[in-house]
């Protein structure tokens, strides 16, 4: 995971604490006005408020780019940052979300800057530029995923199509959860972050999906006290005597793991997973967004424990 550690981490941490804010533009004699999709203006969520729709949106964070695109707002999308990889018609460009530059990101002219993360202080920044600007940190839970959703859909002039989004990812995983099948004993489980073991918990957003299909995490002892922020690292010898029953692989692009590469590994023939060919490729960008794909991880991680013998 030599390539890819540095990056998971500073992600991690820059997600670990942030809070909504936003650039104020707000004027209490301002008229509502329609927007060009039927929505009234001007619209205020948290401390931003919009005295007309954003035609011109700067976005900095895969999953809010992909937000925007789900609630029919990718129009108005003039830019994103260079990990924006979905969908592909997303305009993706050289902005780092990891680096941000606010001359950069001010060069694009945007009426609206969507971030999720506020590393190099950049919401200071766009706050001394007067650029209107919300964060969306990564989510702690879906209700986070959904009020994330529904601000956008504000903002953008879209809050009937984010309103029937957060209404599909509901009834999905509501449906999904209901199919698990029931089992005497829990299954348990490694989620595989990269080679190195880096792992989550069951506090963290990907790892409370897991708590919904109610499998076990064998990473949850690592960082009982959560100092860890919920990524611990485990150590080889810690995982084969876990024995997990099924292993989830979030790091097949960046670093190439497969079912192949873990039945190699020294000392894993033995494991429960192994022996009984319950190794899951994950899609690495899937299973770091909290976006509406979210829903697509959740049917992977519910197909796989279907398939386990009862």
């Amino acid at each position: 995971m030599t390539r890819r550690t540095p990056r998971l981490l500073a992600a991690l941490l820059a997600g670990a604490a942030l809070a909504l804010t936003g650039c104020a533009v707000d004027d209490p004699g301002q008229q509502a006005a329609p927007s060009a999709g039927g929505a009234s203006y001007p619209v205020t969520v948290g401390t931003l408020t919009l005295d007309k729709r954003p035609e011109k949106i700067v976005v900095l964070g895969p999953t809010a780019t992909e937000m925007l695109f789900a609630i029919g707002a990718g129009g108005q999308v003039a830019a994103v940052d260079d990990n924006s990889n979905y969908p592909a018609e997303a305009p993706k460009t050289e902005l780092s979300a990891f680096t941000p530059n606010a001359e950069a990101i001010a060069a694009k002219n945007p009426d609206l800057v969507v971030l999720t993360n506020d590393l190099n202080k950049i919401v200071d920044q766009l706050g001394q530029l007067k650029i209107p600007h919300y964060l969306a940190p990564a989510a702690k839970t879906l209700d986070d995923t959904y009020r994330q959703i529904t601000d956008l859909g504000t903002l953008t002039g879209h809050p009937a199509e984010a309103a029937d989004l957060v209404g599909r990812m509901k009834g999905d995983i509501e449906k999904l959860v209901a199919d698990v099948p029931q089992r005497p004993a829990k299954l348990s489980y490694f989620y595989e972050l990269g080679p190195e073991y880096y792992s989550l918990t069951s506090k963290t957003f990907v790892g409370s999906l897991f708590g919904m299909v109610g499998l076990e995490n064998i990473a949850d002892p690592a960082d009982a006290d959560g100092s860890k922020g919920g990524y611990p690292q485990l150590g080889e010898e810690a995982i084969i005597k876990a024995d997990p029953d099924l292993v989830f692989l979030a790091d097949t692009k960046c670093c190439q793991q497969s079912a192949q590469t873990v039945s190699a590994r020294k000392g894993w023939s033995g494991m429960t997973a192994v022996k009984n060919n319950q190794i899951v490729g994950l899609d690495d960008d899937i299973a770091s967004r909290w976006g509406p794909r979210v829903v697509e991880l959740l049917r992977t991680i519910v197909d796989a424990v279907a398939k386990v013998p009862a």
